[in-house]
């Protein structure tokens, strides 16, 4: 987790270095950029409460219930790096919601849960591989790009503890 924490901090440092005279510059781009990264921590709002909702069933034995916390700070570390990059572009961030609809009645064992996981996950790849094209600033394409990274391997450990086949192929849609 630390090695991971320490990457993904380098990709803060770069997401907001520079963020200042893009702000300042304002325009369509920032605006597209903002909206983007909303969306984009509207999805980390719900992943920190899904792995929450993990958690708490009871479903998780120790190793998994330590991998699903660690996945939920990653998803909190992806948050507030979102909500401040946000608002340094002079967008408001989206809050997380009062409460999420997650299909609590199919969760009835440890795979269960696992198996939700992984499609939140892949489902959070998928959202960053077709956001990253679209931001007008490259910095934060980038930064995006590393946390579609952080949610594919999460992705991949998720089927991996499923019994899966960790990557089922060469790409990723």
């Amino acid at each position: 987790m630390s090695k991971s924490g320490l990457l993904l901090s380098g990709a803060a440092v770069a997401l907001l270095a520079g963020q200042d005279a893009l702000a300042a510059k304002g325009g369509k781009a920032a605006t597209s950029d903002v909206n983007i990264l909303n969306t984009a921590l509207g999805a980390e709002h719900e992943a920190i409460a899904a792995y929450q909702l993990g958690a708490e069933s009871g479903l998780l034995q120790k190793p998994v219930l330590d991998l699903a916390v660690t996945f939920q700070g990653h998803h909190k570390e992806h948050a507030d790096l979102l909500s401040k990059t946000i608002a340094k572009l002079g967008g408001k961030p989206v809050l997380a919601k009062e409460k999420y609809i997650f299909p609590t009645d199919t969760l009835k064992t440890q795979a269960d849960v696992l198996r939700f996981a992984a499609m939140l996950e892949k489902g959070a790849v998928s959202a960053y591989l077709g956001a990253v094209p679209l931001f007008g600033n490259r910095d934060l394409a980038k930064a995006a790009a590393s946390i579609l990274g952080d949610e594919a391997m999460h992705w991949a450990i998720l089927r991996n503890a499923l019994g899966e086949v960790p990557v089922p192929s060469a790409f990723v849609s």
